[in-house]
């Protein structure tokens, strides 16, 4: 992968039609062979209702637990800590997962995710009506987080791969942030309409009927996304010997755990801000329109996302991190103060305004300074943090709103979007040392 060092560069150049610094960061991987030159052609039509489909359980476990524990055991508190042991298992085992993609590809690897998520979905299911220990809850709980697939990340991380070996050189900068785009909107829409699917499940049908048809969309869908013809289009820039892979070590540096910890307080943000407006809708008596209301964020947040891939090659990588990320702190200013339902949704649109755009530059910036045969390992990850923000922030800020109100909970998300704004700072300090050396 070409250094960083180049990277003022690389921005100040008009050449590449998007995205400088991935023009100046992807690998130059050679490829055979007649070429495709759009993505749609050579991951296959296909392959992105597929994607898509099969991203939904990820988006509907830690708020389906979260509802079945409360409805099955009537406490929210042991929901929190359910979801939080979701978030512990993916966090543990879901940069294993990356891991043994990288060695072994994707196919052999998320089949063996679905089927096991599958079962373990199932298996929570009833153990949460069933005279078991709250102990063992937690366990399967544990499982259900660790054995998850992580579509998300592994589209990304197929993509790039497909991007790197099919196309040809010239469109791969524009096609790989145009493709982050296109992955974070998608990631936006299914974390805002995951949780509405699990509202609607549990009070049409059952409170385990979410855990239950994410069990089902997992066995369907993820094993479609595993045995897509893509999985082979994109094995050869993932599945790399050992002698090529790059250690585990050099995704330790500074300039990737700052993008870590980046996805991590977007996960924070998430988790907060869906629980705080909860209890927010609560306290107004209308907490029915909670999933409404924050469907105002999601939408703005996906629309922004897409409109990422047009952006100006002038307006680099780190400055868009830093001005969205703004506009997050912005909304969430905004939401902490909101004592009125007009408020609050100002504060959700403006909000909207930096989450998607802010997650399309992180994301890239994951794909262009992951380290050679890593990009799945870099790409779970990153995902995992998000699950991992979002567990945990749902759980405290549930408890927090339980016993200090929607008020004080509401500050939690001010403090995640300050979180990735301190993030983008950091970024920026880093590349500007890395490109001064």
């Amino acid at each position: 992968m070409a250094g960083y060092d180049n990277q003022l560069e690389a921005e100040a150049s008009t050449d590449a039609a998007v995205g400088p610094e991935l023009a100046a960061e992807l690998p130059a991987l050679e490829s055979t062979g007649t070429q495709p030159t759009r993505l749609i052609h050579a991951a296959g039509l296909s392959y992105f209702p597929v994607a898509f489909v099969a991203r939904l359980p990820f988006a509907m476990m830690v708020v389906g637990v979260l509802t079945l524990v409360v409805a099955a055991r009537g406490s929210i508190a042991l929901g929190g800590i359910t979801s939080a042991a979701v978030g512990l298992g993916t966090a543990l085992l879901g940069p294993v997962l990356g891991m043994a993609v990288d060695r072994f590809g994707q196919r052999r690897v998320v089949l063996v995710a679905a089927i096991g998520n599958s079962l373990a979905l199932l298996a929570f299911a009833w153990a949460a009506f069933a005279p078991v220990p709250d102990l063992a809850l937690l366990g399967v709980a544990f499982l259900v987080g660790a054995t998850a697939p992580q579509v998300s990340p592994l589209s990304r991380s197929r993509l790039v791969g497909i991007i790197q070996t099919a196309l040809p050189r010239g469109v791969r900068a524009k096609t790989l942030n145009g493709t982050m785009a296109y992955e974070s909107a998608a990631d936006e829409i299914v974390f805002v309409f995951g949780p509405v699917i699990v509202g609607l499940l549990a009070t049409t049908m059952n409170p385990a009927a979410p855990i239950i048809g994410a069990a089902v969309l997992t066995l369907i869908f993820v094993t479609a996304f595993a045995f897509h013809k893509s999985s082979r289009v994109a094995s050869d820039a993932q599945t790399t010997d050992a002698a090529a892979r790059a250690p585990f070590r050099e995704l330790l540096k500074p300039r990737m755990l700052v993008l870590v910890l980046g996805v991590l307080g977007m996960g924070f943000f998430f988790g907060a801000m869906l629980t705080a407006l909860t209890a927010f809708m609560d306290e107004v008596a209308r907490p029915e329109e909670a999933g409404v209301l924050y469907g105002v964020m999601g939408i703005g947040s996906a629309i922004l996302a897409l409109s990422a891939a047009a952006f100006s090659p002038r307006f680099s990588m780190r400055a868009r991190w830093l001005v969205f990320s703004l506009a997050l702190v912005a909304g969430a200013v905004i939401a902490a103060s909101a004592t009125t339902i007009p408020v609050m949704i100002l504060a959700l649109a403006l909000g909207g305004i930096g989450v998607g755009p802010t997650l399309v530059t992180i994301y890239g910036l994951v794909a262009a300074r992951t380290p050679a045969g890593r990009s799945a390992t870099a790409m779970t990850i990153a995902g995992s943090a998000i699950i991992v923000g979002q567990a945990s922030s749902s759980a405290f800020v549930g408890i927090l709103a339980e016993d200090a109100g929607a008020q004080l909970a509401l500050l939690v998300p001010l403090a995640a979007a300050l979180v990735v704004l301190l993030a983008g700072a950091t970024n920026w300090v880093i590349s500007s040392r890395d490109a001064t050396r």
